[in-house]
């Protein structure tokens, strides 16, 4: 806890950097004087806000959270430049740094509590100090360095399982199939969660690599899996970058320096400063320059995953297929603060080789004023060879491919955590499953899910229903009620449907879905990726698709 002086401190500082970015509309109304200079108003106004801090710290009448008071300031400001500009107190690091690099201290596993009851093992990481010391899917902890864990949240357990690498931890274990209890001591490690998700061989001569984030290191693993891939016979690569929302700049630089001459230009930065102004080449021999390659995007691939997508097209390198990206043309940087707080700021615009700027918001007049720019402000750019492409709103595809849309009730299923819940049983009550080469549930199995999915607590009204009953709603407001009760009362009836049959018109949808959940607690989660690759059906028409390099 900071004590009460150095906490008044800090929020002055802070509250001084938020006039840099908070000004209000009143003042920039009003015409400065002559010798009013920059640094003048920003003077003025940081007298004025600690001159209100002090008044609130002496006269409010309750007690001031100061900490609660100047978070909420800072956030407020923050908030209202653009999403991507935040502060981050000193007590959030970790988690912030976990953001960055996907690294943490631990055993690596991830867990299942509810109130009141013991942690499960719900998922060990493949290789993991959690698995190497024989933890399964389904075991209970009762006790963490012997304290009693059934009264603690979930995140106090996590906490407790934490720690610096090398320390040693000691739980108290009820295995999962034979109920023996037993004493393991774990030895924490550096865990680091890959970026890179999966990669395989598809069609005997398409490697595949699965990547879902741009954080430290990602750029040797994807390396690595390509030059593992080589090593099959591939003659031509697909890089998934679909839903991945970006990260570090110079991994993307890193990454597409595999594949294109050493010192090509991949992106260049311009901010208000020659600090923040830059360009970015690639620095290193790269693997192959020759090979084929296709870039899989759609609406969730952002930032780094554009500067990838686009630097390769512009380079004429690699087609880029799927649906327009997601359009985030801004950079951010990290800058230091004291009190061991950090601030996440937008500092520049990039531009892809040929010049063009992805950026689909416009926030010069802010985020709650943000809107798309308008189609005359956007600006055709060449390619190395001559193709034509866009600036503004994303990246466009060279090969649009539409994705296969699930239904609202799978979604439902999955993200109400029915299939992992079920999933996780499943492996609690089969000590082994058969080899996953050819791993699918049985008519049997899929009754079982059936039973128990109707069982549990989920919105499982399918789409068409939802629509219905705000149109339901509509008619009533409009005072149609009465006229069309009867048409209403008949199509109401045919829409509804009881959770058994929403489960079984969802069955070939979610089979896969609950195969690969399954998987991945009883193999790794790169085998429960590539076993979901057999029903994508934009990958599978990328693979029919005539590519342009």
């Amino acid at each position: 806890m900071i004590e009460k002086m150095k906490k008044t401190s800090a929020l002055c500082l802070i509250t001084a950097l938020l006039t840099l970015v908070y000004i209000p509309a009143d003042a920039q109304k009003t015409p400065a004087k002559p010798q009013e200079s920059k640094n003048f108003k920003l003077g003025q106004w940081i007298e004025t806000q600690n001159s209100i801090l002090g008044e609130l710290y002496r006269s409010y009448v309750d007690t001031l959270d100061l900490k609660r008071y100047f978070t909420a300031g800072i956030t407020s400001a923050l908030e209202s430049l653009d999403p991507y500009t935040v502060y981050v107190p000193e007590e959030e690091n970790e988690d912030f740094e976990m953001l960055i690099s996907k690294t943490y201290g631990g055993i690596g596993a991830i867990i299942s509590k509810k109130v009141g009851e013991y942690l499960i093992i719900d998922e060990p990481y493949y290789n993991s100090p959690a698995q190497r010391a024989g933890l399964q899917s389904g075991d209970r902890i009762i006790e963490v360095d012997g304290v009693d864990v059934k009264p603690f949240t979930s995140e106090e357990t996590t906490s407790r399982m934490k720690g610096k690498p090398g320390t040693k931890v000691e739980f108290k274990i009820k295995k999962v199939h034979t109920g023996e209890i037993k004493n393991v001591v774990i030895t924490r490690e550096k865990i680091h969660l890959p970026d890179v998700s999966c990669y395989t061989v598809l069609d005997n001569k398409t490697g595949y690599i699965s990547q879902t984030g741009f954080t430290t290191g990602v750029s040797g693993d994807v390396r690595e899996a390509f030059l593992d891939l080589k090593k099959k016979g591939i003659e031509r690569l697909i890089l998934d970058l679909r839903g991945n929302g970006g990260g570090l700049l110079n991994e993307a630089v890193d990454i597409v320096s595999l594949f294109v001459p050493k010192g090509s230009l991949i992106v260049t930065s311009k901010g208000r400063d020659a600090e923040n102004t830059k360009e970015y080449r690639t620095h290193r021999e790269p693997v192959d320059t020759e090979i084929p390659i296709m870039v899989l995007i759609d609406g969730g691939s952002a930032s780094a995953s554009e500067i990838v997508a686009g630097s390769l097209q512009d380079l004429d390198r690699a087609t880029i297929a799927g649906t327009k990206s997601y359009g985030k043309g801004l950079v951010q940087s990290i800058r230091s603060l004291p009190y061991g707080a950090q601030l996440k700021v937008t500092t520049a615009h990039y531009y892809t080789p040929s010049g063009r700027c992805v950026q689909r918001l416009d926030y010069s007049s802010g985020a709650t004023h943000a809107k798309d720019f308008a189609d005359s402000l956007k600006q055709e750019f060449k390619t190395v060879g001559g193709r034509t492409v866009t600036s503004a709103g994303g990246i466009t595809p060279d090969i649009v491919l539409e994705a296969e849309k699930y239904s609202r009730a799978s979604y439902i299923l999955v993200y109400a955590g029915v299939t992992s819940r079920y999933a996780l049983n499943y492996v609690s009550s089969h000590p082994e499953i058969r080899p996953v080469e050819n791993f699918h549930l049985t008519e049997q199995e899929w009754n079982e899910f059936a039973d128990y999915a109707i069982e549990q607590d989920f919105d499982y009204r399918p789409e068409s229903l939802v629509a219905f009953e705000a149109l339901k709603k509509e008619i009533k407001e409009d005072g149609y009620d009465e006229v069309t009760a009867s048409q209403v009362e008949a199509l109401e009836k045919a829409l509804n449907v009881s959770k058994r049959q929403m489960v079984e018109i969802v069955k070939n949808e979610i089979i896969p879905i609950i195969e690969s959940e399954i998987i991945k607690r009883s193999y790794s989660q790169s085998l429960a990726s590539i076993h979901l690759l057999g029903v994508d059906v934009q990958l599978h028409n990328a693979l029919k698709a005539d590519w342009i390099f």
